[in-house]
This record gives C-alpha cells, sequence and structure tokens, in this order.
C-alpha cells in the first residue's frame, strides 16, 4: 500500500539549491509508488515561532498554522531536507518545524542533509537527528547526504556526474528504511 510522505524543507536564500534535493526526493518516492509532496516552508509563510499550533485555544490558531497541522497529521512519514548553514541548522526548517510537536510525534523521518561544500551538511544532519529523536521521532539510521549540491543536481533537480550516481545508489537504500519504518508504524 502506497505511503504518504512529506519532504520539508526550509530555505529561503535566494537561488535555493537545496528545492533540487527536495525534488528529487518527492519524484524518487512516487517512482516507487508512493505519494510523496513537499511542504515549503517559505511557501507556507509561518510567522517566527511565538505560539506552537498546540498552544492556540481550539479555532484560534491563524490559517497559515492550521492548515500544514492537518497535512503533518495525515502523513505516515517524514523526510527533513536539511541545508546546513554555518555548520547548523537552516532556521527556516526549524521554525516549520517547531510550530508543531504532537503531528511529528511516533513517526518516521529520514534527513537528507546537503551543503555546498564537500562535507555534505554533515552538521546539520547530527543536530536534526538529535532534535527529531527528542520530538519523539524515528530517525532512520541510512544518511542521505549531497556535497556541492550544485555539481550533483542539475536545476531541474536531475542527478549527473559521478556524485549525482552516488546519490542514486544512497536513495535506494534510504527509501528502503524509511519506508520499512512507515510500514511498521502503520501496522502497530
Amino acid at each position: 500500500m502506497a505511503l504518504d510522505i512529506l519532504v520539508l524543507y526550509g530555505s529561503y536564500r535566494r537561488g535555493r539549491r537545496g528545492i533540487r534535493l527536495a525534488d528529487y526526493l518527492i519524484r524518487g518516492f512516487q517512482t516507487l509508488g508512493h505519494q510523496a509532496e513537499l511542504i515549503d516552508a517559505q511557501a507556507v509563510g509561518l510567522p517566527m515561532l511565538d505560539l506552537r499550533y498546540s498552544d492556540y485555544p481550539p479555532g484560534e490558531a491563524p490559517a497559515a498554522i492550521t492548515v500544514p497541522s492537518a497535512r503533518l497529521s495525515s502523513a505516515d512519514a517524514f523526510v527533513f531536507v536539511a541545508g546546513e548553514y554555518n555548520r547548523g541548522m537552516q532556521p527556516g526548517l526549524k521554525n516549520l518545524t517547531d510550530h508543531y510537536l504532537k503531528e511529528f510525534d511516533r513517526r518516521p523521518a529520514g534527513i537528507a542533509s546537503y551543503s555546498m561544500g564537500r562535507f555534505a551538511g554533515v552538521n546539520s544532519h547530527a543536530a536534526w537527528t538529535v532534535t527529531l529523536n527528542a520530538m519523539g521521532m524515528t530517525v532512520v539510521p541510512e544518511r542521505l547526504g549531497v556535497g556541492q549540491i550544485g555539481d550533483t543536481l542539475d536545476a531541474e533537480g536531475r542527478p549527473h556526474g559521478e556524485s549525482g550516481a552516488a546519490l542514486e545508489r544512497g536513495f535506494a537504500s534510504f527509501a528502503r528504511s524509511l519506508v520499512y519504518w512507515a510500514e511498521a508504524v502503520r501496522k502497530s
């Protein structure tokens, strides 16, 4: 049975290259027969965190916060496309995530990290692993890291070159693991 997988992305920078990885992941999961959809923090337009969705009295949360809550609650699994900013997390993705808590609880998550440099967002991946575990999520052990993202994915999110071939190989085991955990949670 097809899974409902949300790909969360949080860059607000000009020329956002990480969106290429988000597009690649969405196509990859769709090719495997799953529903995959993007939640783009910039497009959602959440304010900086003041109150989480659950802190508002029923019916009083702004629509910009309410609509994503329903969508997050219905997903089977999440992929966090985690760019590395100054050796840490993207503030836009963190702000999106911080607006919610119970929507993520006891759900599987994969982290696809990236950077403009060679280290593929390893620091961001580590920080997100700690954060998502603290939020009650199961983070799959497979790492999907893309270094030098501009050399790995073209403007349409298609892999090219040696690094693109490595991404394709890595995606296969990453996807298998996320699907395994999502199906296990669905059965419980």
